[in-house]
């Protein structure tokens, strides 16, 4: 994924300090207390490497919650502290040795035993403020303004632990609470890239867990299930399937619109990615996660016809699955 650079201008069209600010004041609103501080266990408990590079503060707060799920180890029933000091130091070592990143990507990691560890160097410090964030290096072309937290196992057909999910909906609420963000601005990994992360069971629970945070924090979750970009990968079928073949013809691509997700439509959307430079790494630890191919939330407005705005194709999208 490369570390990350900032990107200014939001999807929906808003600016981030824009965003932030609406963010904010709905919080300062609705929010009377501060949350209960979660335990998170620093870096220097679990003996983490110093970072290689300088560490980015941005003097600014982050606009979105961003929800990862690691794949690598699985859904392992080692649920103890030291287990999650582990996997800390084990997603450290990939990161830095085999992404070539300066330190872990995510700025959290919460393990399935419901063990919050801080990842990126100085993440807790610059939390505990309120007003900065760490810079991470977990959400392509969106680092400067997102703030990602890493959840041991994968999610693709499997729920969460109740353990981690507790923990989850704890430390969210606290970083909300800390920063002014609504629950409306949780999102998963895959509402920004075109990637599986967070899973497609957490990700159909976001809705959730936007509600359950919102109840901690007393914060209306005014739009909870609107509709995102579909993720299609290779082997899917159906008319979405089939709707992003139209759209790639017209781009200039030659693949059939037959509703299969094949290797020729694989094949386009992986030169469409190359020729605009979005990334096709993972966040996770995942040492053999193949997401090359997949058609997602960056690679989606790239292709659909304009004259519409992405509002009314995400729905009629999110309408045909």
């Amino acid at each position: 994924m490369g570390e990350p650079t900032r990107r200014a201008v939001l999807r929906g069209g808003l600016t981030i300090t824009a965003a932030g600010a609406l963010g904010l004041a709905a919080a300062r609103t609705a929010s009377a207390s501060d949350q209960a501080v979660p335990d998170i266990h620093p870096t220097s408990e679990w003996n983490a490497r110093p970072a290689s590079g300088a560490i980015v503060v941005e003097n600014h707060k982050p606009t979105y919650i961003v929800v990862h799920h690691t794949v690598d180890p699985g859904n392992n029933t080692d649920y103890s502290l030291a287990h999650a000091l582990q996997i800390s130091r084990d997603i450290q070592n990939f990161h830095m040795d085999t992404r070539g990143w300066i330190d872990t990507g995510q700025q959290f990691t919460n393990s399935r035993g419901g063990y919050v560890t801080e990842g990126r160097h100085r993440s807790l410090e610059i939390l505990r403020g309120g007003t900065q964030h760490v810079q991470g290096a977990n959400v392509a072309d969106h680092n400067s303004e997102c703030l990602g937290i890493e959840n041991e196992g994968l999610y693709t057909s499997v729920d969460v632990p109740v353990a981690l999910w507790n923990s989850l909906v704890k430390l969210i609420a606290y970083i909300a609470d800390q920063y002014g963000i609504t629950p409306d601005f949780i999102k998963g990994h895959r509402d920004f890239n075109s990637t599986e992360c967070c899973g497609q069971v957490l990700y159909n629970r976001l809705p959730e867990l936007r509600t359950a945070v919102g109840g901690v924090l007393g914060v209306a979750v005014s739009r909870a299930d609107a509709p995102e970009w579909p993720l299609l990968k290779p082997g899917d079928t159906g008319p979405n399937v089939r709707t992003a073949q139209t759209f790639l013809r017209a781009a200039g691509f030659g693949v059939p619109a037959d509703g299969v997700f094949g290797r020729s439509t694989k094949d386009a959307v992986t030169a469409l990615a190359a020729a605009h430079g979005l990334s096709r790494d993972s966040c996770t630890a995942a040492k053999a996660a193949d997401e090359s191919g997949f058609l997602g939330s960056d690679v989606w407005p790239l292709i659909v016809p304009s004259g519409r705005s992405t509002a009314a194709w995400r729905a009629e999208l999110a309408s045909s699955r």
